[in-house]
């Protein structure tokens, strides 16, 4: 029996649907309309989309957006001010920067220029740490909507055995903290995979949920997992291009092996995937509640 697919698409598209009456009431009631800026330094063709797609998004929720882009030779002294600019303007409650960053610029220093309080990608050291401590605080966008998508599709965490594969600072280790917490959407037992595992397979075999962000195309294959586990695919991999000239993407999940023993599984593209802007506009909206102190 296939499995039933988690669609980021559809997830994200309710999520938004709510985050739009709540920007309205916000406007109707408080005289607040949420603000975010987005930074880019060059022209990435990748960082270019990813802005562009944010910025849509943002305008069509309502919320205010801008969106600076700033030529390649920036120096670190200028885009350091320009972040404090907006550290400091009532208009604006979230500040993204786009990474990667120009060689010449230090993306920690960058990062830590942030105020806590507008950092929405949830990047800042203040926010990982009380993320750590399961305080208050802004999520990292992609990890929160997986656990978003788990929560929406009803599948139960607590005293799941979760597998984790990636250990990276945007992915792997805020899941598999997440996942562990005494919360809702946690509660589970984590292993924590990475390219010095022994015995890969031994853990995936094992895992009731199973969320791979290692950045390596299909290379988790249906002999590798249960049957019924669930699979969150956090992976997008350029394989190839069509005859029209459209990238096509592959997760790090073989999907067409694996979706036969899956009780669940994320598709790529459409699954995480479109979370992780509508998690940022969550943020945002949290930011404008938080610093209007409506929270």
């Amino acid at each position: 029996m296939s499995a039933k697919i988690i669609s980021g698409t559809e997830t994200a598209k309710a999520i938004r649907e709510e985050l739009k009456t709540e920007v309205a009431q916000l406007k109707e009631k408080h005289d607040l309309v949420p603000g975010l800026v987005t930074i880019l330094v060059g022209e990435d063709p990748a960082s270019q989309s990813y802005v562009a797609a944010k910025n849509k998004t943002a305008h069509n929720l309502g919320i205010h957006s801008e969106q600076i882009t700033l030529d390649v030779e920036t120096s670190e002294e200028d885009l350091l001010a320009l972040v404090d600019k907006y550290n400091n303007d009532p208009k604006i409650h979230g500040i993204l920067v786009q990474l990667p960053l120009p060689k010449h610029i230090n993306e920690a220093k960058v990062l830590y220029t942030i105020d806590p309080n507008k950092d929405v990608d949830g990047f800042h050291p203040v926010n990982v740490g009380k993320m750590m401590l399961g305080e208050q605080c802004f999520l990292p966008c992609t990890p929160h909507g997986c656990l978003e998508l788990l929560q929406r599709s009803g599948i139960e965490t607590s005293g799941a055995e979760v597998v984790v594969i990636g250990r990276s600072n945007i992915v792997g280790k805020p899941v598999a903290n997440l996942m562990m917490q005494k919360r809702k959407g946690g509660n589970a037992t984590v292993t924590l995979c990475h390219t010095r595992t022994k015995d890969m397979d031994f853990h995936t075999k094992r895992a009731d949920i199973l969320v791979v962000a290692a950045g390596v195309a299909n290379m988790i294959k249906a002999d590798q997992v249960k049957e019924g586990v669930v699979v969150i695919d956090v992976g997008v991999n350029r394989i190839g291009m069509s005859k029209t000239g459209k990238a096509i993407l592959a997760g790090d999940v073989e999907f067409e092996s694996v979706k036969e023993k899956a009780s669940a599984i994320t598709p790529v593209p459409g699954g995480v995937g479109p979370m992780t802007i509508t998690m940022l506009m969550k943020n945002t909206v949290q930011a404008a509640r938080q610093l209007s102190g409506l929270e």
